[in-house]
Parts: C-alpha cells; sequence; structure tokens
C-alpha cells in the first residue's frame, strides 16, 4: 500500500473506480516482492548504502499520527441533546463546549508475510483513554478476487461507516449513522469481500461478527451476534466522473442494549431492549474532477439513507420501575451532502440531515416513554483549508434541530495534522 496522505483521502482519488480495482489487485503483488528482497542473499559490501537502509527497514511497520483537536461553541446545553424516541447508544452529539482535544489516532501497518497484511488503529481521547478502533489482519493473495479480513475492523456497512473519522468530508457523523450505528460501527470477525473480474466494479461481502457495538450489545453467549451483507456497483463516466453505489444489510440480535433517555415526566432513565435489530442501508457517491485531475478543482456528492426495524421486548426504567413490554419500531434517516474544491487548497461544503421517528408500539410501557412526535434534522456549512497532504483546518457552523422547538446554533473549529505515513482509504 503506497504511503499517502490521509487529507487526501477525500479527493476523488484513485483517479477511477477501475483504478481501485487495480490497486487492490496490487495489494497481492507487492509483500511478494518484498518477501524476495528478504530472502534475497547478503548484499555485497559494494551495494548503495540507500539499499542497506531499505533492507534494514524492510519489516519496520509504517507508524502514522493523526493530531484532532478544536473548538466547539453550542448555543444550547449539549447536556440536554438527546434524539427523542430513538433507542440509541454510542458515541453520540455535539460533544462539548469549548477548546479541547478531539480524538486522535496512532496507525501501524505492515505487510507481514506474501500471504497477509496487518493493521492495527488505537482511538486516543481525553474521555476513553486509549481504545483499538480497528486490529486486523488480511489476506493479499486469495485466488478469485476473494479477500478475507479478521480481527476488529469498520463495517464495510453503508459508505462511510468504514473511512476513519478524520477522512469524513465533516466534523462530525451524520444523524443517521449516530442514531442507527452509534456515529461508527465496528466489527469483531471475519468479513470476506469478492471483486468481480468486470471492468464495471461489482463487489459483494459479507460479516459475520460479536456484534457488540450498536445496535448490538455486548454479549455471553457463543456465536455471532450479528451479520452484515454488502453489494457495490461502480463506474467512470468519461474521464472526469465516477459514481459507486451499495446496498447493505445489517441484522443484530442485541440482548439488554441499553439506552439512556428521558421518561415521559422528562426524568433521565435507562432502558434496555433485547430482540432482533434489521437495518438496511442505500448508499451513494458521484465525484467529478477535470479530466481526472484533483488537483484544482473537483466536486463530490454523497448520500445514505437508512432503514432500522426492532422487534422484542423493552424494559423501560431498568433500574426503577423494571417494567417489561413488547416493543416494535421502525424508523428511518438519511443524509446528503455536496463538497466543491473551488481552488487548491479550498473547499467549502454543505450537508441536510433528516431523522423520521416513524412508527414506535411500546404496548403498555408507552406512557413511560418520551413523546416521539418531532422528527430531527439538522443543515451544516463547512469551509476547509488544506495547505498541504499533511494539514487540514476546518470550520463548519450547524443549525442543529433535534431538540423539538429548539434550535441550537453549532460552530465547530478543527485542526487534523498527520505524521508519519498513512495508506490510502478507499473510494
Amino acid at each position: 500500500m503506497t504511503p499517502h496522505s490521509c487529507f487526501s483521502c477525500s479527493l476523488p482519488l484513485p483517479r477511477s473506480l477501475s483504478a481501485a480495482a487495480v490497486l487492490l489487485a496490487g495489494l497481492a503483488a507487492a509483500p511478494v516482492a518484498r518477501s524476495a528482497d528478504a530472502a534475497a542473499p547478503a548484499p555485497a559490501s559494494t551495494a548503495p548504502a540507500s539499499a542497506q537502509r531499505a533492507a534494514a527497514n524492510a519489516f519496520n511497520p509504517a507508524i502514522s499520527l493523526i493530531l484532532s483537536g478544536g473548538y466547539t461553541q453550542l448555543q444550547r446545553d449539549p447536556a440536554s441533546w438527546r434524539l427523542a424516541g430513538f433507542q440509541t447508544g454510542g458515541e453520540i452529539g455535539p460533544g462539548s463546549r469549548g477548546f479541547g482535544l478531539g480524538e486522535s489516532e496512532l496507525g501501524l501497518s505492515a505487510s507481514i508475510d506474501p500471504r497477509f497484511f496487518g493493521s492495527m488503529t488505537v482511538a486516543l481521547s481525553d474521555d476513553e483513554g486509549a481504545a483499538v478502533e480497528e486490529a486486523y489482519a488480511q489476506t493479499t493473495a486469495l485466488p478469485a478476487g476473494l479477500t478475507l479480513k479478521f480481527g476488529r475492523f469498520l463495517s464495510a456497512l453503508g459508505y462511510q461507516n468504514e473511512l476513519h473519522a478524520h477522512a469524513w468530508a465533516f466534523v462530525d457523523a451524520p444523524l443517521a449513522h449516530q442514531a442507527f450505528l452509534g456515529g461508527q460501527r465496528r466489527e469483531d470477525g471475519p468479513q470476506l469481500r469478492w471483486l468481480a473480474p468486470t471492468e464495471l466494479f461489482a463487489e459483494l461481502g459479507a460479516e459475520l461478527g460479536r456484534g457488540e457495538t450498536h445496535p448490538g450489545a455486548a454479549r455471553k453467549k457463543n456465536g455471532a451476534g450479528a451479520w452484515t451483507l454488502f453489494g457495490h456497483l461502480g463506474g467512470d463516466i468519461g474521464a472526469s466522473q465516477s459514481w459507486r453505489a451499495g446496498l447493505s444489510l445489517l441484522s443484530a440480535r442485541p440482548q439488554g442494549r441499553e439506552s439512556s433517555v428521558l421518561d415521559a415526566a422528562g426524568n433521565e432513565v435507562t432502558h434496555a431492549f433485547t430482540g432482533h435489530s434489521r437495518t438496511w442501508v442505500l448508499d451513494g457517491v458521484w465525484k467529478w474532477a477535470p479530466d481526472g485531475n484533483a488537483h484544482s478543482r473537483w466536486v463530490s456528492l454523497q448520500g445514505e439513507w437508512m432503514r432500522r426495524s426492532e422487534r422484542g421486548t423493552l424494559v423501560a426504567d431498568r433500574t426503577g420501575l423494571a417494567s417489561v413490554a413488547p416493543y416494535r419500531a421502525t424508523q428511518s434517516g438519511a443524509y446528503l451532502q455536496g463538497v466543491w474544491q473551488f481552488m487548491p487548497g479550498w473547499r467549502a461544503g454543505l450537508r441536510g440531515d433528516w431523522l423520521r421517528v416513524g412508527t414506535v408500539d411500546a404496548g403498555a410501557n408507552a406512557a413511560l416513554l418520551e413523546s416521539a412526535r418531532h422528527d430531527p434534522s439538522r443543515t451544516s456549512l463547512l469551509l476547509d483549508w488544506v495547505p498541504s497532504e499533511f494539514s487540514r483546518v476546518r470550520l463548519q457552523v450547524a443549525q442543529d434541530r433535534v431538540r423539538a422547538g429548539v434550535n441550537d446554533r453549532q460552530v465547530m473549529l478543527q485542526y487534523q495534522m498527520s505524521l508519519g505515513a498513512h495508506g490510502a482509504h478507499s473510494y
């Protein structure tokens, strides 16, 4: 994998999805070449010094560090931010007011041998300390277009979930990701992908995992707690445009999944859901750059639609009344965003978010749940300055209408600095 600045990951690179397929195929060849170098006889004393240094570093992993932080100004108290009517979890909300460190990332990656590639990313933050975001091995030489990844990884559900947070176009996750995926979904287990041998980019994949992250929950049983199926199609339109579309399905069986919510009287309580959760995701991306050259100008449009259905039982006010009743809900959400690089290093963006509370049938617990008659929404504007491949400063201003009858003007100023080599993200 070619060392690559992380902040160009959001650019329309590689130039085409066909090129992306070639790069994937190239993963198999690169480690073989390195192994061949390692197995070669010891260099003669006349070998160039640069070659000797390369040989000495052949087994050192690539190390990268993303430093992140900034300033957040919120018109309303972030403690009152919540998605009423949704059973939520994970890391959601606008964060804290004032200056602060964001989530920095430390990454290690290397080819292991001719058959495997390995990568680990640790998220560092004041709130949670160090947490393993990804730690996986991936095959590089399976036949027939197959790739197997195993360990902990960002799920390929939809489009944005698989990208590291520093590669997102906007500072925070879309509302649909926060409501249905807890911000970003990780999975522990295996993932199998198949890349079709066609000129049109076509990919199918499946994941089987522990299912602990939202909408799943911690398990105390053998077996898998969740599975995901996904498929992607993509291609080029002339020399300047490319696209990708996908459909994904996540199925989870949470047991006692806790959500901190308000009851009908406005008191904060904890509900626990046990049952079956299914989430459909439809995603699409279109990118334009003149003749495929993204240095000066480019445009990117990206959107995802999610629909979640849950059926089971809900324990309302788990530590108080502990009222148990059947629970059924069907809810949806979407976002659409566009980013325009209008001159080298400068980008502007606009994003719209919508959530639909849908139908919620809590049976005998209906009177204990917070009223859910408001459909949350948000509009965000972005100004992004990327002075080099290794630094980025962005300003995001949002009108947040998540709370019924409340407009929250949010201003977020964020810096991101990249140290060391960083592998390229997917299209």
